[in-house]
């Protein structure tokens, strides 16, 4: 422990937070009920804590680690309830694996082990939380940032992220004519940018989701339109650049809108954090597991700008993100605190 170290949070306090956090609606663009609520935790607590210009919650201390997770969760209404399963409490809730329960534990495990927080708003979207915080501070000793890996397992690598929208038009036309529409044009385009990438959904390949799709005759009835919102998931040794020259190379009419890309990232399990949660897990009687993620996470923003060790980890099973049935057992949460707790007393 150190000067930072505030009144102890227990376990029933800390299930407490979990549980009033969840049943807070925080779906991004919408986190300030939330971030408030976090903040006074840690006021409560003794701590500094207050929201910053973009809304993250801003918990300085002890900056040999700095334990960070988002705020944001994807929209969706799931009733929030304990229910027992087998012989396990689990908490059901949207959030509650993606990413609340990561951000509690981390909240927790700050106050008690008396190291730096950061609740990020946006991750969801845009990550414009994390790139505010790159921005605004120094690098901290070490980062462990907050997404769901399970409680005995170390997340180490994640694809990066590019997003576009592609628009096309083309003059209105009777149906019966035989030259193809904006519709069957964006249509085209799209098959042609799938089959482009030889993509199986692995940590290695380049993934083309389309995500929104537009179109239909223009309200002024002179031109037909169609857009296609489209993300792509960028493994490490790929960058952003092959991707849009990629898909740019089957446009056949139409442009594309790129927003900022955000770049892959794979870190070391030999570093000072991989062997913290190595020591932390097995002293909670686990088997550690190190995983890649085909997702992208903030900690591909942090490694881009930060020179320093790290890695990501939160309780949860990912399989349940955005999904319906997103539901944490509470004593994965309550081990997840305790191993957080020790990673951070090894790396001060």
């Amino acid at each position: 422990m150190n000067d930072y170290a505030s009144a102890t949070v227990s376990d029933a306090d800390a299930r407490d937070l979990l549980e009033s956090m969840v049943a807070i609606p925080s779906p991004t663009g919408e986190e300030r009920a939330a971030a408030e609520y976090l903040r006074d935790f840690f006021r409560d607590h003794g701590r500094e804590a207050w929201l910053d210009d973009v809304g993250n919650v801003r918990a300085p201390a002890d900056d040999s680690v700095l334990l960070t997770s988002h705020v944001d969760t994807v929209p969706g209404d799931i009733p929030v309830r304990v229910e027992t399963e087998g012989d396990e409490d689990v908490l059901w809730g949207r959030g509650s694996v993606d990413a609340t329960g990561p951000l509690c534990a981390m909240a927790v495990a700050a106050v008690n082990a008396g190291v730096s927080f950061v609740g990020v708003v946006g991750e969801e979207t845009d990550s414009r939380g994390a790139r505010h915080l790159v921005d605004d501070r120094e690098a901290p000793d070490a980062v462990v940032n907050g997404e769901p890996s399970g409680w005995d397992a170390v997340t180490l690598g994640y694809r990066g992220f590019l997003a576009g929208t592609y628009r096309v038009e083309t003059d209105s036309a009777h149906t019966s004519r035989p030259e193809p529409n904006a519709i069957q044009q964006a249509m085209a385009w799209w098959h042609r940018v799938e089959s482009a990438f030889d993509a199986d959904a692995t940590f290695e390949s380049v993934t083309a989701k389309p995500v929104d799709v537009e179109g239909g005759t223009a309200t002024d009835g002179l031109s037909v339109e169609a857009t296609i919102d489209a993300q792509f998931r960028i493994p490490p040794g790929t960058d952003a650049a092959e991707v849009r020259e990629t898909v740019e190379g089957e446009l056949d009419g139409g442009t594309v809108d790129w927003r900022d890309p955000i770049p892959p990232v794979t870190v070391s399990p030999r570093s000072e954090v991989g062997r913290a949660f190595r020591v932390a897990i097995r002293r909670r009687g686990g088997d550690p597991r190190l995983l890649r993620k085909t997702g992208t996470s903030d900690m591909n923003l942090f490694a881009a700008a930060w020179d320093c060790p790290m890695a990501t980890y939160g309780p949860g099973d990912s399989a349940l993100d955005h999904a319906p049935d997103e539901r944490l057992a509470l004593s994965e949460f309550d081990r997840a605190v305790a191993v957080l707790e020790i990673v951070s007393d090894e790396l001060q």
